[in-house]
C-alpha cells in the first residue's frame, strides 16, 4: 500500500517537475543562439551558392545536418545536471587526452594532425575537448575550493591544463592551444585564486612566451611552425609579401572594406565570388558577410553575439555552485576570445589562427560543441533558478 503510494506522487509529481524545468529555461538566450544559427546559415547559403558547380546548396544542406545533430547535443546537456560531472572528472579527463593523442596516428591534413576520418564525419578532438578541458578544470577547482590559495593547488591545476594544450600545440593547432590556456585562465580567476599566484603565472606565461617566439629562434630552435612564424610576422608587418605571407589577411581586410554601409550584395561581391578571399566558409566567414552585406549586416551578427555573450554573464550570477560558476565563466570567455580572434583576423587586428566564427563557421566540431556549451548554461541557468526559488 505504501509503495502504490509512493508511486502515485511519483507520477503526480513528474508533470509538475517537467513544466518547472521548461518555464526556468533562458529563452532568450535560446533565441539569440537560434537567431546566429539561423543568420549563419543565411550567410553561408550566399557565400557557398558557387563554390560546387551544380550544386549551390552543397554546403547548406550538410550544415543543416551538422545544426541538427547540434540541437540534439543541446537538448542532451541541458537534461543532465551539471552536478554528476565533478564524479567523473577523472574518466573525462583520460577520455581528453586520449582523444587528443588519437590525431597523431591518423593522416596529416594540410601538415596537421586534427582530425579523426569516421567515413561519414571528420571530427576535431580538439573542439570537444574544449568543453571536456572546462568541466574537468572546474571539477578540480571546485574539489579545491579550500585551499585556492596554496601554489600546489594552482600548480597541479596548471599541470592538468598544460598536458592537453601541449598536445593541441604540436598537432600543430596554435589557436586552439591559446583557447586553453585562455579558459584555465579564467577558471583560475573565477574560481578565486589569489591576485598575487595569477599575476605570478601571467609573469611566467609572458616570460614564456618570449623565450618560444624570440629567444629560442634567435639560437636557431625552432618551436613553431615555418607557416605560424609567416603568420606572426605578417600580422606584425602587413606589407611583408601581400601576395604571399600577408595574402589572406590583405584579401579579407579588402572584402570588409569594400562592403561599406550596406555592402555590395551577393552578384557583387567579387572577392568572395571569384575565390580571391580563401576559405570564405569557414574561417574568413565574416569577411564575406561584411562584403555582401556590409556594415549593417556584421552588425546584425555582433549584436546577437553580444546577447548571448550577456546571457551567459547573467547564468554565471545565478550558477548554483562553484563548479557551475566556473564552467559557465569560462564558457562565456571561450565564445568571446574565439569572437573576437575570428573577426579581428579578419580586419588585420589579431593574427590570423584558424580559429573558426562560433554557430556561424562550417564545420560540425565547432557547430557541435557550440550548441553543446549553450546546453550546459542552459542546464546551469536551470539548476541555479531552481535552487535560488526552495
Amino acid at each position: 500500500m505504501a509503495t502504490r503510494v509512493l508511486q502515485n506522487r511519483a507520477r503526480s509529481q513528474a508533470p509538475g517537475e517537467i513544466a518547472s524545468f521548461v518555464r526556468h529555461l533562458d529563452y532568450l538566450l535560446f533565441a539569440a543562439v537560434g537567431g546566429l544559427v539561423a543568420y549563419g546559415l543565411w550567410v553561408l547559403s550566399a557565400v557557398t551558392q558557387n563554390d560546387i558547380a551544380g550544386d549551390p546548396d552543397y554546403y547548406v544542406v550538410r550544415q543543416g545536418i551538422n545544426i541538427g545533430v547540434g540541437v540534439i547535443a543541446l537538448a542532451a546537456a541541458t537534461a543532465v545536471n551539471p552536478e554528476v560531472y565533478p564524479r567523473l572528472r577523472r574518466p573525462f579527463y583520460g577520455l581528453l587526452i586520449l582523444l587528443l593523442a588519437v590525431v597523431f596516428v591518423t593522416d596529416s591534413v594540410r601538415g596537421s594532425q586534427r582530425w579523426i576520418d569516421i567515413g561519414f564525419f571528420r571530427f576535431q578532438p580538439s573542439e570537444l575537448g574544449k568543453l571536456i578541458f572546462i568541466v574537468c578544470i572546474a571539477a578540480f577547482l571546485a574539489d579545491r575550493s579550500r585551499r585556492l590559495g596554496e601554489w600546489r593547488t594552482v600548480l597541479s591545476a596548471v599541470g592538468l591544463g598544460a598536458l592537453p594544450a601541449l598536445l593541441v600545440f604540436i598537432e600543430p593547432d596554435f589557436g586552439t592551444a591559446l583557447m586553453y590556456a585562455g579558459a584555465l585562465a579564467a577558471a583560475l580567476f573565477i574560481a578565486g585564486v589569489p591576485w598575487s599566484r595569477l599575476a605570478a603565472l601571467a609573469l611566467t606565461a609572458g616570460t614564456l612566451a618570449i623565450t618560444l617566439l624570440w629567444v629560442f629562434p634567435s639560437a636557431g630552435i625552432d618551436i613553431l611552425k615555418p607557416y605560424q612564424v609567416q603568420r606572426l610576422t605578417g600580422f606584425l608587418d602587413p606589407d611583408l609579401d601581400p601576395s604571399g605571407t600577408t595574402y589572406n589577411a590583405t584579401q579579407s581586410i579588402t572584402a570588409v572594406g569594400s562592403g561599406g554601409l550596406d555592402g555590395r550584395g551577393v552578384a557583387g561581391a567579387t572577392q568572395t565570388n571569384l575565390n580571391y578571399l580563401p576559405e570564405h566558409a569557414t574561417d574568413f566567414i565574416f569577411s564575406s558577410l561584411a562584403e555582401q552585406r556590409g556594415f549593417l549586416g556584421a552588425s546584425i551578427l555582433l549584436l546577437l553575439y553580444a546577447l548571448v555573450v550577456w546571457r551567459g554573464v547573467k547564468i554565471i550570477a545565478v550558477a548554483p555552485s562553484l563548479f557551475t560558476a566556473v564552467v559557465s565563466a569560462s564558457i562565456v570567455f571561450i565564445l568571446v576570445v574565439q569572437i573576437f580572434v575570428n573577426v579581428g583576423m579578419t580586419i588585420g587586428i589579431a593574427p590570423v589562427t584558424g580559429i573558426p566564427l562560433p554557430f556561424v563557421s562550417y564545420g560540425g566540431s565547432s557547430m557541435l560543441v557550440s550548441l553543446m556549451m549553450v546546453g550546459l548554461l542552459q542546464a546551469i541557468h536551470v539548476r541555479g533558478r531552481l535552487a535560488g526559488r526552495s
